[in-house]
């Protein structure tokens, strides 16, 4: 059951792991920031929420505003998560079957192939639903700044 011969080959295989390995953390960090704004953007809308009720008029309707442009991050950055973990679900198990293979001499390349095609697709979604995130967040506070001015 077992076609691997030697420690040559499975060191080939391990040598093979750890590319997606590397991924995996790189997509770990990525989670770690989207996870930093998403706490920051909830904080946010917390400390509004406590404005708006002693606010009336103009102010409200600026702090209901950017209330507003908090809800959005948050959903940005919340579908951003989802997708990064998914990505890293599909490099999980994209390494499982390298091993697999190795190991029944089944012919998964085409698996190997899909798993990663899908999980850098998981990605590059994340990325981009995190650039519009932060694109909303920098142009909601260049409003606040002018408003201010």
């Amino acid at each position: 059951m077992l076609p691997l011969n030697g420690i040559d080959e499975i060191t080939h295989v391990i040598q093979l792991a750890v590319a997606p390995v590397f991924l995996l953390t790189a997509v770990g960090t990525l989670l770690n920031v989207l996870a930093s704004r998403l706490g920051r953007a909830v904080d946010r809308g917390r400390v509004l929420n406590k404005l708006r009720l002693e606010l009336a008029g103009d102010p409200l309707q600026a702090v209901e505003w950017e209330l507003s442009m908090v809800a959005r991050r948050i959903h940005l950055i919340y579908a951003a998560i989802v997708l990064a973990v998914l990505c890293a679900l599909f490099i999980c198990m994209l390494i499982a079957v390298a091993f697999i293979d190795a190991f029944l001499a089944a012919n998964l390349a085409r698996v190997l192939g899909v798993l990663f095609i899908v999980a850098m697709l998981a990605l590059i979604a994340s990325l981009l639903v995190f650039l519009r995130e932060i694109f909303l967040g920098v142009s909601s506070a260049r409003r606040s700044m002018r408003r201010q001015a």
